[in-house]
């Protein structure tokens, strides 16, 4: 039987209802992307599938692409309660892939909140080149 959670690289994948990951560990990082509505508890699951993973590492850096999110079901105190989660390092750089003007509102209060947290590694774009340059300064971004 084949191991699904592989892909064709050998990269691990998580998939937790709207969100879908990637750990790329030969640059090390790991490519989040989201579909179709978002509720907290879709995220929160997603946190603890990574925190959880042998594959993960939380000095790795994230391209979180929200891109393909139609609506989202969090208000401040959810916002509050993803962001209190360690999940990334401090020292992470962690891009957030943006399409539409709610996400970037969305993204940036994320931001926010983490950077009063001690993290100051989070960046918002709405260019996915521009994103993986950002969060692999020194690797391939391809």
């Amino acid at each position: 039987m084949a191991d699904d959670s592989k892909n064709r690289l050998g990269d691990k994948l998580h998939d937790v209802e709207k969100a879908r990951a990637e750990i790329d560990k030969l640059r090390r990082l790991v490519i989040t992307t989201g579909t179709g509505p978002l509720l907290v508890t879709d995220a929160l699951a997603h946190q603890k599938s990574l925190r959880n993973d042998p594959d993960f590492d939380p000095t790795y850096s994230q391209l979180m692409d929200l891109t393909e999110m139609t609506a989202f079901n969090i208000g401040l105190d959810e916002m509050h309660k993803l962001t209190q989660m360690w999940v990334f390092s401090p020292q992470s750089r962690r891009a957030i892939l943006v399409g539409v003007d709610l996400t970037y509102g969305l993204a940036r209060m994320f931001e926010m909140l983490r950077e009063n947290a001690g993290e100051f590694g989070i960046r918002i774009f709405r260019n996915r080149e521009e994103a993986l340059r950002w969060v692999l300064p020194n690797k391939m971004s391809a």
